[in-house]
Protein backbone atom coordinates (compact mmCIF):
# COMPACT_ATOMS: atom_id res chain seq x y z
CA UNK A 1 0.00 0.00 0.00
CA UNK A 2 0.92 3.52 -1.12
CA UNK A 3 2.17 5.04 2.12
CA UNK A 4 -0.08 7.92 3.83
CA UNK A 5 0.42 11.56 4.52
CA UNK A 6 -1.35 13.10 7.68
CA UNK A 7 -1.51 16.83 7.79
CA UNK A 8 -2.04 17.83 11.09
CA UNK A 9 -4.03 20.95 11.76
CA UNK A 10 -2.35 21.93 14.91
CA UNK A 11 0.00 24.05 12.30
CA UNK A 12 -2.61 25.42 10.70
CA UNK A 13 -4.05 28.86 10.60
CA UNK A 14 -6.64 28.75 12.86
CA UNK A 15 -8.50 32.14 11.43
CA UNK A 16 -8.52 30.15 8.11
CA UNK A 17 -9.02 26.18 9.65
CA UNK A 18 -11.93 25.23 7.46
CA UNK A 19 -10.08 26.93 4.18
CA UNK A 20 -6.72 25.31 5.45
CA UNK A 21 -8.45 21.64 5.99
CA UNK A 22 -10.20 22.10 2.40
CA UNK A 23 -6.57 22.37 1.27
CA UNK A 24 -5.02 19.71 2.20
CA UNK A 25 -7.85 17.44 1.51
CA UNK A 26 -8.14 18.65 -2.20
CA UNK A 27 -4.07 18.38 -2.08
CA UNK A 28 -4.17 14.67 -1.61
CA UNK A 29 -4.11 14.48 2.28
CA UNK A 30 -4.95 10.67 3.36
CA UNK A 31 -6.19 11.70 6.33
CA UNK A 32 -6.23 15.22 8.42
CA UNK A 33 -3.90 14.73 12.08
CA UNK A 34 -5.96 16.51 15.03
CA UNK A 35 -3.81 17.05 18.09
CA UNK A 36 -5.68 16.85 21.58
CA UNK A 37 -4.39 18.22 24.27
CA UNK A 38 -5.42 18.97 28.10
CA UNK A 39 -3.08 21.35 29.67
CA UNK A 40 -2.54 18.25 32.02
CA UNK A 41 -1.06 15.39 30.36
CA UNK A 42 1.28 18.09 28.21
CA UNK A 43 1.41 21.25 28.76
CA UNK A 44 -0.10 22.64 26.14
CA UNK A 45 -3.96 23.41 25.35
CA UNK A 46 -5.24 22.72 22.51
CA UNK A 47 -8.75 21.69 19.83
CA UNK A 48 -11.78 19.58 21.39
CA UNK A 49 -15.08 18.35 19.52
CA UNK A 50 -16.22 21.52 18.75
CA UNK A 51 -13.08 22.49 16.67
CA UNK A 52 -13.49 19.02 15.24
CA UNK A 53 -17.37 18.95 15.00
CA UNK A 54 -17.24 22.55 12.94
CA UNK A 55 -15.05 21.19 10.03
CA UNK A 56 -16.44 18.01 9.30
CA UNK A 57 -18.58 19.74 7.14
CA UNK A 58 -15.50 20.67 4.78
CA UNK A 59 -14.11 17.28 3.57
CA UNK A 60 -14.95 13.56 3.66
CA UNK A 61 -11.25 13.05 4.47
CA UNK A 62 -10.85 10.91 7.84
CA UNK A 63 -9.97 12.60 11.34
CA UNK A 64 -7.48 10.99 13.23
CA UNK A 65 -7.08 12.45 16.38
CA UNK A 66 -4.79 11.92 18.88
CA UNK A 67 -5.92 12.31 22.24
CA UNK A 68 -3.09 13.43 24.67
CA UNK A 69 -5.07 13.74 27.83
CA UNK A 70 -4.85 12.61 31.42
CA UNK A 71 -8.04 10.31 31.29
CA UNK A 72 -8.90 9.74 27.55
CA UNK A 73 -11.84 7.13 28.14
CA UNK A 74 -13.79 10.12 29.71
CA UNK A 75 -13.02 11.67 25.77
CA UNK A 76 -13.97 9.29 23.53
CA UNK A 77 -17.84 9.47 22.78
CA UNK A 78 -17.62 13.44 22.45
CA UNK A 79 -15.05 12.57 19.81
CA UNK A 80 -17.06 10.07 17.70
CA UNK A 81 -19.60 11.91 18.05
CA UNK A 82 -17.87 15.43 16.53
CA UNK A 83 -16.78 13.01 13.55
CA UNK A 84 -13.40 11.24 14.05
CA UNK A 85 -12.26 7.85 12.08
CA UNK A 86 -9.03 7.25 14.47
CA UNK A 87 -8.63 7.88 18.07
CA UNK A 88 -5.11 6.87 19.26
CA UNK A 89 -4.52 7.03 23.21
CA UNK A 90 -1.01 7.07 25.57
CA UNK A 91 -0.28 3.97 26.88
CA UNK A 92 1.43 6.45 29.99
CA UNK A 93 -2.22 7.92 30.24
CA UNK A 94 -3.66 6.99 33.40
CA UNK A 95 -6.98 4.87 32.29
CA UNK A 96 -7.52 1.46 31.63
CA UNK A 97 -5.92 0.97 28.39
CA UNK A 98 -7.29 -2.26 27.03
CA UNK A 99 -11.15 -1.05 29.01
CA UNK A 100 -10.48 2.35 26.59
CA UNK A 101 -9.93 0.51 23.57
CA UNK A 102 -12.84 -1.39 23.60
CA UNK A 103 -14.88 1.79 24.22
CA UNK A 104 -13.22 3.33 21.04
CA UNK A 105 -13.85 0.33 19.05
CA UNK A 106 -17.60 0.00 20.78
CA UNK A 107 -18.16 3.78 19.58
CA UNK A 108 -17.68 2.75 15.84
CA UNK A 109 -14.53 4.07 15.26
CA UNK A 110 -10.66 2.67 14.65
CA UNK A 111 -8.61 2.65 18.04
CA UNK A 112 -5.02 2.99 18.20
CA UNK A 113 -2.09 3.30 20.85
CA UNK A 114 0.49 6.06 21.18
CA UNK A 115 4.04 5.66 22.82
CA UNK A 116 6.48 8.09 24.01
CA UNK A 117 10.06 9.05 22.45
CA UNK A 118 11.19 7.07 26.09
CA UNK A 119 8.41 4.66 26.13
CA UNK A 120 9.87 1.27 24.83
CA UNK A 121 8.11 -0.76 22.25
CA UNK A 122 7.01 -3.67 24.54
CA UNK A 123 4.57 -1.44 26.65
CA UNK A 124 2.69 -1.21 23.53
CA UNK A 125 3.02 -4.90 22.14
CA UNK A 126 0.17 -6.51 24.77
CA UNK A 127 -2.35 -4.20 22.93
CA UNK A 128 -1.65 -4.75 19.12
CA UNK A 129 -4.09 -7.25 18.06
CA UNK A 130 -7.03 -5.06 19.23
CA UNK A 131 -5.98 -1.91 17.46
CA UNK A 132 -5.76 -0.53 14.03
CA UNK A 133 -3.17 2.03 14.35
CA UNK A 134 0.56 2.31 16.74
CA UNK A 135 1.67 6.03 17.09
CA UNK A 136 5.32 6.62 17.37
CA UNK A 137 6.28 10.03 18.65
CA UNK A 138 9.74 10.99 17.18
CA UNK A 139 9.12 14.30 19.34
CA UNK A 140 7.83 14.93 23.09
CA UNK A 141 4.10 15.50 22.43
CA UNK A 142 2.99 18.94 23.58
CA UNK A 143 4.02 21.28 21.10
CA UNK A 144 4.74 21.40 16.99
CA UNK A 145 7.76 22.22 15.04
CA UNK A 146 9.98 20.46 16.95
CA UNK A 147 12.42 18.67 15.89
CA UNK A 148 13.08 14.75 14.82
CA UNK A 149 14.37 12.47 17.20
CA UNK A 150 16.49 10.28 15.41
CA UNK A 151 16.96 8.38 18.57
CA UNK A 152 13.28 6.66 18.14
CA UNK A 153 14.10 5.00 14.58
CA UNK A 154 15.15 2.07 16.05
CA UNK A 155 11.96 1.58 17.79
CA UNK A 156 10.23 2.20 14.52
CA UNK A 157 11.74 -0.45 13.36
CA UNK A 158 10.92 -2.94 16.39
CA UNK A 159 7.76 -2.22 15.74
CA UNK A 160 7.62 -3.00 11.88
CA UNK A 161 9.49 -6.32 12.23
CA UNK A 162 6.70 -7.57 14.86
CA UNK A 163 3.92 -6.46 13.18
CA UNK A 164 5.27 -8.21 9.56
CA UNK A 165 6.35 -10.91 12.24
CA UNK A 166 2.70 -11.25 13.94
CA UNK A 167 0.73 -10.81 10.74
CA UNK A 168 -1.02 -7.67 12.25
CA UNK A 169 -3.23 -5.44 9.88
CA UNK A 170 -1.93 -2.57 12.53
CA UNK A 171 -0.48 0.60 10.91
CA UNK A 172 2.64 2.48 11.66
CA UNK A 173 2.44 5.97 12.21
CA UNK A 174 5.01 8.44 13.31
CA UNK A 175 4.61 12.14 13.93
CA UNK A 176 6.81 14.59 15.39
CA UNK A 177 9.62 16.78 13.09
CA UNK A 178 8.52 15.04 9.85
CA UNK A 179 9.68 17.34 6.86
CA UNK A 180 11.32 16.43 3.36
CA UNK A 181 14.45 15.59 4.77
CA UNK A 182 12.81 12.88 7.33
CA UNK A 183 9.99 11.41 5.98
CA UNK A 184 12.63 9.14 4.04
CA UNK A 185 14.12 7.88 7.21
CA UNK A 186 10.68 7.10 9.06
CA UNK A 187 9.40 5.79 6.21
CA UNK A 188 12.01 3.57 5.17
CA UNK A 189 12.50 2.33 9.20
CA UNK A 190 8.97 1.02 8.60
CA UNK A 191 6.08 3.90 8.95
CA UNK A 192 2.84 3.45 7.27
CA UNK A 193 1.38 7.07 7.77
CA UNK A 194 3.50 10.22 8.33
CA UNK A 195 2.13 12.99 10.37
CA UNK A 196 3.40 15.94 9.43
CA UNK A 197 2.30 19.72 10.77
CA UNK A 198 4.69 22.43 10.16
CA UNK A 199 6.44 20.45 7.17
CA UNK A 200 2.78 20.69 5.06
CA UNK A 201 1.02 23.69 7.18
CA UNK A 202 0.32 27.00 6.70
CA UNK A 203 1.51 27.98 3.45
CA UNK A 204 2.70 26.39 0.16
CA UNK A 205 0.62 22.99 1.37
CA UNK A 206 -0.01 21.16 -1.99
CA UNK A 207 3.30 21.88 -2.40
CA UNK A 208 4.57 20.76 0.35
CA UNK A 209 2.40 17.62 1.20
CA UNK A 210 3.76 16.34 -2.61
CA UNK A 211 7.68 16.83 -1.80
CA UNK A 212 6.92 14.68 1.69
CA UNK A 213 4.83 12.16 0.12
CA UNK A 214 7.54 12.21 -2.75
CA UNK A 215 10.90 11.80 -0.04
CA UNK A 216 9.00 9.16 1.55
CA UNK A 217 8.49 6.82 -1.26
CA UNK A 218 11.79 7.47 -1.65
CA UNK A 219 12.76 6.20 1.62
CA UNK A 220 10.15 3.36 1.68
CA UNK A 221 12.18 1.59 -1.47
CA UNK A 222 15.06 1.80 -0.36
CA UNK A 223 13.69 -0.52 2.57
CA UNK A 224 12.67 -2.86 0.13
CA UNK A 225 16.24 -3.00 -1.42
CA UNK A 226 17.76 -3.56 1.49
Amino acid sequence: MPIKIAPSILSARFDRLGDQVREAAEAGADMLHIDVMDGHFVPNLTMGPAIVKSIRAVTKVPFDAHLMVTHPQDFVQAFADAGVDDLTVHVESDHDVRATLRKIRDAGIRPGVVLNPATPFEKARPFLRDVDLLLMMTVHPGFSGQAFRADVVPKIREARLYVDQEGLATEIQVDGGIKVDTAPIAAEAGADILVSGSGIFPDRIRENLIAIRHAAEKGRARSKRV
